[in-house]
């Protein structure tokens, strides 16, 4: 055991020594420490990851940051289209709103009997057989049941069924159990106007008990003979269809509603009008 002990110092002293030899010549030869260089071999790389480390890390921060900015900058320009948006529909909204005070006014002028109350559509309800409309306007501004309802430019929207003191419900004529005495423009034919659901016409009107002999022709306007209810010359709708009842003895006319129902948002009731003149 002491031998091989000795051999193996005698083998790590003759390395040093040729370690030594080694150094000394290459110190010799060449203007560079060895071990330095050794040294700066190893610290070199570890230099350069590290300064790849700081970019990289630099690179990320500024990203980061950036990308948060940009984060920021579009949730705000998302706030301002939202609000360009808004603006605009309430501006479109204000558009139409004074379009349909003016024909309001027109009417009054050519009919200086009326007065009116407007008021804006709050919910709608229609079935196979009823068709409502919620209107925020009620007794506090003077609207009463059994008043009619109008457009802008006097078509007809239906009749006041219901009142309070800041909401009425309006029965629209579209509703089948909603009858109004009515004449076609062209021929002085007079007949009863109601929904026409029970003929399986969704969204249309029926104009019924017109003469055998009546002559309908299609797109000729329909407007409202005159009563207690209602005022003379309301536009109803128009034809777009005829023929003879199940008796064949009288005819009915199909009607396409005066009033786009879908796209209404805006009623005006009719609480004084005179059918004299």
């Amino acid at each position: 055991m002491k031998r091989l002990l000795s051999n193996k110092v005698r083998v790590v002293l003759a390395l040093a020594v040729v370690i030594a030899l080694a150094l000394a010549i290459v110190n010799n030869v060449t203007t560079f420490d060895l071990p330095n260089r050794i040294v700066q071999g190893i610290l070199v790389p570890l230099r350069t990851g590290m300064n790849n480390l700081n970019t990289r890390a630099e690179q990320f921060y500024s990203y980061m940051f950036r990308y948060e900015a940009l984060v920021a900058e579009n949730e705000a320009l998302k706030e301002r289209i939202a609000q360009m948006e808004d603006n605009a529909r309430t501006a479109d909204a204000l558009s139409r709103e004074n379009e349909r005070l003016r024909e309001a006014a027109n009417l009054l002028e050519q009919r200086e009997s009326y007065s009116l109350v407007d008021g804006y559509i709050i919910s709608k309800n229609s079935t196979d057989w009823n068709s409502i409309l919620t209107v925020n306007r009620g007794t506090s501004a003077g609207v009463d049941v059994g008043m009619v309802a109008i457009t802008s430019t006097g078509e007809v929207v239906g009749l006041v069924i219901e009142a309070g003191s800041n909401y009425c419900q309006v029965k629209t004529v579209l509703d089948s159990s909603l009858e109004i005495s009515a004449t076609i423009t062209s021929s002085g034919n007079s007949g009863m106007v109601q929904g026409g659901y029970s003929t399986g016409t969704e969204g249309m009107l029926r104009m019924n008990y017109l003469p055998s002999d009546a002559i309908i022709r299609n797109n000729t306007q329909v407007v409202t003979s005159g009563s207690t209810v209602y005022p003379r010359d309301l536009v109803i709708g128009y034809v777009v269809d005829a023929g003879f009842d199940e008796t064949g003895v009288v005819k009915y006319a199909i009607l396409r509603p005066a009033v786009d129902f879908d796209s209404l948002e805006q009623v005006f009731i009719l609480t004084e009008y005179s059918n004299e003149g």
